[in-house]
């Protein structure tokens, strides 16, 4: 499973290709190799580890600073650590490019987040030394004590290790876990990996060596010993004392949040720091008679990184740049992105209205509403990684009067999921949701898609529902979704650029449910939700050349559905394809169900629903995971030809030789 590998010598080619010296790097297949080491060796092992991820990244692009910021806290784990046996878990995994290349893929790590590459986050069927999938943060602390529990349960004694970031541990998730692993005092072991100064700016000599300290074998037999001779006590001298302790190490060093959820906290370390890393991991993982313990590390998020200036967002995640320059070798599109165009939307709406506010939940860029917040800085309101938590706190202005926009990924709306059915739909409550990145994102792939939202959505009482084809009808459902008073909306849109039609400056008011005939036909009828539409008029020019006449609809809506439409398209064509960029069991069986309880099917309606098929959509760029998908004009025309009984062959001459 952690196949890949290249041999030594051609990892030497590969680094004298790249102008860099990696000599000790070269000299590891695995973390074996690495545990061999002199341990005054690693910070040069660290150099030429960050070295490779930025020559690398260069060339591949994708999530940049966060691994840069691990590089010695990586290589720290490792050596301390068995791994495989004992199991590392990276909380979202965007981190973990060092990891890769130090688990056997260096020789595969230029494919990353390609078509038949590394996956860009860990994966389970990739390597042995990734454990556990993420991709969606907050999740390790959970996944580690159901491992540590597996463990204890099958009477094992590996060592548990979770990676975790400050910006995840803003979600609820984090602490529930917490919670838990306190109560059952379960043996593993949680690194706070500290990169946003958000906890704790105590760093240096002295914390670093009263962090060792308390994590050492004396300090913990000194423990246990005043531990035992406060038992004696009478129980509120008892307390006392082991709330002085709690309270004592955390005013040195912080961490009294964690000690009252019941970890054994140590930290701040230096996360960049080896010669004080290592002896306090070996602390902690010799410590077999601990429960759970965080080690709270501070790192610098894009340490080492080629870019002039300090702006995280811009090494957070990259397209490929020149190692010399850091200029960005993508090319620049002249067509806005779908995201620019909802900002531009949403702001020229807000300032026709003062009760519109933008919610979002650690996504301000990715979102546009940084560009929201420019204009309106009280009316946006970033709540960080809580989904959960963004869909009730909109709910409840919602309440009061106020038109709230809450602007979330389509992969991280569904972990709000239970909130937007309880808290919204039940209520009525005319919360709008902005569903950025629909449909398949390309190269951060399965864990990242949007494909669930159309199923999830339109199934809730009262929803309406919209998907827009293009940036124009971008902006009409923005002002749509402004006037709706009646209930909770929703529109979603896909990543990157436009269709590159023209935007309009006002958005106009759409009818609640209805669509719109594209292109009049008489064989064949396409309805396209969402922005396959482009697709979907090449497929019908493809299939005029064959003579087979095509009409296309814009459905707009998935809820309410247009049925007027449906009925007329099922009616006066021989066969009514429906597409969409979501999975099975959304907007085209939404038309089937439709059409069946009004027996048109009987009648000899004929319905072909192309969606995401049902498996999840491997890694690549966009165009080529809607060729996996089965959703492009080509696609389209098969599913035509196939429903007709022809071949594109056959159609050609059958259609010259008709009066």
């Amino acid at each position: 499973m952690a196949g890949g590998a290249p041999s030594r010598a051609r990892w030497n080619k590969m680094a004298a290709e790249k102008s860099i010296s990696t000599p000790l790097l070269d000299a590891i297949a695995t973390p074996r190799e690495l545990r061999d080491l002199p341990r005054d060796k690693l910070p040069q092992l660290a150099e030429e580890l960050r070295q490779e991820v930025i020559h690398a990244a260069s060339e591949t692009g994708g999530h940049f600073g966060a691994g840069l910021g691990v590089v010695e806290l990586t290589v720290a784990l490792h050596y301390v650590f068995d791994t495989p046996r004992d199991k590392l878990i990276w909380d979202v995994s965007h981190q973990a490019y060092p990891h890769k290349i130090l688990t056997g893929r260096r020789g595969r790590i230029r494919t990353i987040r390609r078509s038949g590459g590394l996956y860009g986050f860990t994966k389970r069927t990739e390597s042995d030394y990734d454990p556990f999938g993420a991709g969606h943060s907050s999740t390790s602390i959970s996944a580690a004590l159901g491992m540590a529990t597996a463990r204890d349960l099958a009477g094992r004694d590996e060592n548990i290790i979770s990676v975790i970031g400050d910006g995840s541990m803003s979600a609820g998730m984090a602490y529930e876990a917490m919670n838990h692993a306190g109560a059952t005092d379960k043996r593993m072991i949680v690194i706070l990996n500290d990169n946003g100064m958000s906890i704790s700016p105590a760093v240096g000599a002295l914390t670093n060596y009263l962090s060792w300290l308390v994590s050492s074998r004396p300090f913990l037999t000194l423990r246990d010993i005043a531990k035992s001779v406060a038992s004696k006590f009478p129980r509120q001298l008892r307390d006392a004392a082991a709330r002085a302790d709690e309270y004592a190490r955390g005013m040195v060093l912080g961490g009294t949040l964690f000690e009252e959820l019941g970890f054994y906290y140590v930290g701040p370390i230096d996360g960049h720091d080896l010669n004080t890393l290592v002896p306090i991991l070996e602390n902690v993982r010799d410590a077999k008679d601990m429960g759970p313990v965080l080690v709270h590390v501070v790192t610098e998020k894009g340490k080492g990184h080629p870019f002039a200036a300090d702006h995280p967002e811009k090494y957070h995640a990259v397209a490929p740049f020149d190692i010399k320059t850091g200029e960005s070798k993508a090319a620049k599109s002249n067509t806005p992105s779908y995201t620019s165009v909802f900002a531009q939307a949403l702001i020229r709406e807000a300032r026709r209205d003062e009760k519109i506010v933008a919610i979002t939940a650690a996504m301000p860029s990715g979102t546009g509403l940084d560009k929201f917040e420019e204009h309106f800085p009280e009316r946006m309101f970033d709540v960080g990684i809580a989904e959960q938590h963004a869909v009730t706190f909109a709910a409840g202005m919602a309440a009061e009067g106020y038109k709230p926009y809450a602007a979330i990924y389509s992969t991280f709306l569904q972990r709000g999921f239970d909130q937007v059915v309880h808290d919204v739909a039940l209520q009525k409550l005319p919360v709008r949701f902005a569903i950025d990145r629909a449909g398949l994102v390309g190269n951060d792939g399965a864990t990242h898609a949007g494909t669930f939202d159309i199923t999830a959505l339109s199934c809730l009482p009262g929803m309406v529902l919209m998907a827009a084809a293009d940036e124009a009808e971008l902006v009409h459902m923005v002002a749509t979704a402004a006037a709706y008073d009646e209930g909770p909306i929703a529109f979603r849109y896909p990543r990157g650029a436009g269709a590159g039609v023209e935007i309009p400056e006002d958005g106009q008011l759409l009818d609640i449910g209805r669509g719109r005939i594209i292109r009049e036909g008489s064989r064949v009828a396409i309805l396209s939700l969402g922005a396959r539409l482009g697709e979907a008029l090449k497929a019908a020019s493809e299939l005029e050349k064959h003579g087979v006449s095509a009409t296309v609809a814009d459905a707009r809506f998935a809820k309410p559905l247009d049925t007027e439409l449906v009925e007329r398209l099922a009616r006066e064509h021989e066969v009514l394809i429906t597409i969409e960029e979501g999975a099975q069991g959304g907007f085209g069986a939404h038309v089937l169900e439709h059409l069946a309880r009004i027996d048109a099917l009987r009648g000899g309606a004929l319905v072909r629903p192309m969606t995401v098929p049902d498996r999840f959509i491997a890694h690549g760029s966009m165009r080529e995971q809607y060729e996996d998908a089965g959703l492009t004009a080509r696609h389209i025309v098969a599913e035509a030809f196939s429903a007709l009984g022809l071949d594109a062959q056959k159609a050609a001459p059958l259609a010259a030789a008709k009066p």
